[in-house]
């Protein structure tokens, strides 16, 4: 537990410094953010705030991952590598695409057909890798029935790509608001940290921990108004962690009450999309994501982070109880 929380602790510190120093590099690069033209017209103010911050997380994430589990990794244990290389992976997706943006000055970066090409190839490197190393198994198990059914591997393998991807962009969809997507992600992270912690896979557990840790101090920065955004490195980053942590403690399905916030953002989107199509232009949501609409019903951003992190913890707590007869 002491390791669990130098992590934390260490992360925290770590991306505070980063932070002090990466923001105003930013600046000077021009790195600023390009705001949708779409969405909600007083989001324009925040044109040219730094993105790409989620290099502070990310950097302070790594470092702690990597000291404080060398001996581990010596003595062959790789589960806290695995899930980290596999998020950063995500982030650098997300870099190539935040650069293109502050590059060409637009809110465009790369095609959608180019993000999914790259997250698939993702996904399937981390799963053959995974199986390979014996860390993964074929078995769906269900939470708080503490019970499960096997597949045959192609399909586990063709639902655990699904399942990756999906989870990847419905966290950067929810991205959308300042301190939205980070708050929501921190409570998650506690709670693979206090699972992995729990079934003492304490190795595994230093990655959710150094990243809560990571989360909370790039916060610091990200709260309304917010002084820098993760972008899409920050963002694809954090999906890639959610979506890793969930298949190495072979659990997807607890993505349904952990990520109910991802899934309602995602729902929403999806829901709008075909309802305008199959309409011809009417629309259910005032805008889509959820978030947008309840800013446009006036809701503050600081209520939206609130309520939206609150939900998260009751669906951790949720999930955590579902887990507990497990092992």
């Amino acid at each position: 537990m002491n390791t669990l929380l130098y992590a934390a602790g260490g992360s925290f510190l770590l991306t505070l410094i980063i932070g002090f120093f990466l923001i105003p590099e930013l600046r000077k690069l021009k790195a600023g953010q390009e705001i949708r033209e779409d969405g909600p017209t007083w989001h324009k103010s925040k044109s040219g705030t730094p993105t790409m911050g989620g290099i502070m997380f990310i950097t302070g994430t790594g470092v702690v991952v990597f000291l404080l589990g060398w001996q581990r990794m010596l003595a062959g244990e790789f589960w806290h590598l695995y899930v980290y290389l596999f998020a950063l992976c995500f982030g650098m997706i997300g870099f190539v695409d935040d650069y293109r943006k502050v590059r060409q000055h637009q809110n465009e970066g790369l095609t959608p057909r180019q993000k999914f090409l790259l997250q698939l190839l993702a996904a399937i490197v981390f799963l053959s890798l995974m199986r390979y190393e014996g860390l993964l198994t074929n078995r769906i198990y269900i939470p708080g029935i503490n019970a499960g059914f096997t597949v045959n591997w192609i399909t586990y393998l063709a639902f655990a790509a699904f399942v990756i991807v999906g989870a990847v962009n419905a966290v950067n969809l929810t991205d959308g608001i300042d301190g939205l997507a980070c708050s929501v992600t921190f409570a998650v992270m506690v709670f693979f940290a206090a699972a992995a912690a729990m079934w003492q896979l304490t190795t595994l557990a230093l990655f959710p921990s150094a990243l809560a840790g990571g989360l909370a101090a790039f916060f610091v920065y990200n709260h309304h108004p917010a002084k820098t955004f993760m972008g899409d490195t920050g963002s694809l980053f954090l999906g890639g962690a959610v979506a890793a942590l969930a298949f190495a403690m072979d659990m997807p399905l607890i993505l349904i009450p952990v990520g109910i916030i991802y899934i309602a953002e995602t729902m929403s989107d999806i829901i709008q999309v075909a309802y305008f199509k199959a309409t011809h232009g009417k629309r259910i949501f005032k805008m889509a994501p959820l978030h947008h609409h309840l800013e446009l019903s006036g809701w503050s951003e600081a209520k939206l982070v609130t309520v939206f992190t609150g939900i998260t913890a009751a669906g951790c707590l949720l999930a955590f109880w579902g887990i507990q007869g497990r092992y």
